[in-house]
């Protein structure tokens, strides 16, 4: 019989998320940028609920809660606060948001949304100092020489061995923590929770850190973490009907018989979105306008072909190539493959020599060899911007 997994530790998380991206030149707050198949804060939460478990307090800028919504997507037990003017505030904020969901939290950890690869043997580590201390912090030693700088000249050397590069998540005595930040009298802007309890006259263990914890901070911090290309393949199928319209690659075609499906059923165009939503990991045409859903009753498929080349763009990427193959017996699409290529490479925003569009047959075998319906292939290459 397989072991059971062991059970998380318990501990509530402070995940602060106020980041501007402006350091990283990016157009957005760096908590909403994309990061391995989701955002930075997405991530963050993810790799805190697979160390710990316990309630997650985000703190975010006023105004930001249903955008974080999106940014995080579907887990439990995370919650809102709004944060204040500096770091310290904003700490404070969710520890308060903290204490009136559950006032019974005996340890809390305090962590940057911009740290989000958490491995979970540093929570484990910082939890452990906390039964003989009041705080725990992950360190990494300095390996380079180290000087004091003087006025823009090389002053005294810095002794190396005694310091050490401090990270994020903290962990905490909820109570001690709380109280040190009650009677925080320092400077307001405090960058290190470890300082306002040290401050309040209580101990800080060091534990050992990892470099998977680096700050994401500048543009190469982020463009590591995404592949320069990625690949997306999407194949759908219609029926075949008397009575309907035959649209393929939003071109309408004069044809005995047309698609049938809950939008126009341009299945050439349906296989095409599937691919690009399947390069970016953002599920499939289905979950984005589902057929249970009475507007998209006989809706143009360039609008889903559309909405797919928005969130492209928004995942960092743009199209490199897509080519669409076409599977039936009747109607030739050659004679049609050229305003198709123009149309698809319109809704895209990308030149006519990025897509290609093919047919083939199956020598009358199969449903299409038959007539009852048509079929389609895209494959898309995404490139990175």
């Amino acid at each position: 019989m397989a072991e059971s997994a062991s059970p998380l530790p318990s501990a509530a998380t402070v995940l602060v998320a106020g980041g501007s991206g402006s350091r990283a030149g990016l157009a957005l707050p760096k908590q909403y940028a994309p990061y391995r198949g989701t955002t930075v804060l997405g991530f963050a939460v993810k790799r805190l609920r697979g160390a710990v478990s316990g309630p997650i307090i985000v703190v975010l800028p006023d105004g930001d809660e249903e955008r974080a919504a999106g940014a995080i997507g579907s887990f439990k037990d995370v919650h809102f606060a709004i944060g204040g003017a500096t770091r310290q505030e904003s700490v404070r904020a969710g520890l308060g948001r903290l204490v009136k969901l559950t006032p019974s939290a005996r340890h809390v950890l305090i962590h940057d949304a911009a740290r989000p690869d958490l491995p979970p043997e540093v929570v484990a580590r910082l939890l452990a100092r906390l039964t003989d201390a009041k705080g725990a912090i992950p360190v990494l030693p300095v390996p380079d020489s180290m000087v004091f700088a003087d006025d823009g000249l090389m002053g005294e050397p810095a002794p190396r061995d005694m310091l050490r590069r401090v990270q994020t998540p903290q962990a905490f005595v909820t109570q001690a923590i709380i109280a040190a930040h009650e009677a925080w009298q320092g400077a307001p802007n405090a960058t290190d929770d470890a300082q306002v309890l040290r401050a309040a006259g209580m101990d800080v263990a060091l534990v050992e850190g990892d470099e998977a914890l680096r700050k994401l901070t500048y543009a190469e911090d982020f463009a590591i973490q995404a592949p320069s290309v990625r690949v997306g393949f999407g194949h759908d199928v219609h029926r075949l009907a008397e009575g309907e319209e035959l649209w393929l690659c939003g071109i309408k075609i004069d044809h005995t018989h047309g698609l049938s499906g809950h939008s126009d059923a341009d299945v050439a165009i349906h296989a095409l979105v599937d691919a690009l939503l399947g390069a970016i990991g953002a599920g499939d045409i289905g979950q984005h306008f589902p057929p249970s859903d009475p507007q998209w009753r006989g809706a143009s498929s360039d609008r889903f072909l559309a909405h797919a080349a928005t969130l492209v763009a928004d995942a960092g990427y743009r199209l490199g190539n897509a080519d669409v193959t076409i599977t039936c017996e009747a109607p030739r699409i050659g004679p049609h493959r050229e305003a198709m290529r123009a149309q698809l490479a319109g809704i895209l925003g990308v030149d006519i020599g990025a897509v290609g569009v093919k047919a083939t047959t199956t020598e009358k075998l199969g449903f299409t060899g038959r007539g009852e319906g048509i079929a389609a292939q895209a494959v898309v290459s995404l490139i990175r911007n």
